[in-house]
């Protein structure tokens, strides 16, 4: 199982899904009508490290985290 974080303003409880690959997290996150808004802009983490390919490999336990943009001063 992978775990899957949504940090900040998104709101979502964390959820643990069956995925290989980024891909395989990407397409079920767009199942879920309330990230609609969200997954184009997000940043995401696999173990706290910054990925952006979707074919990474994923291994259970571990945890993906999205990350939306965000503004600061």
């Amino acid at each position: 199982m992978i775990k899957v974080e949504f940090l900040g303003p998104i709101g979502k409880t964390p959820m643990e899904i069956e995925a290989t690959t980024l891909a395989d997290v990407a397409v079920k996150l767009k199942e879920e009508q309330e990230l609609g808004a969200w997954l184009d802009k997000c940043a995401v983490a696999l173990n706290d490290t910054m990925v952006n390919d979707l074919t990474t490999v994923l291994k259970d336990g571990d945890k993906i985290s999205i990350l939306p943009p965000v503004c600061g001063g």
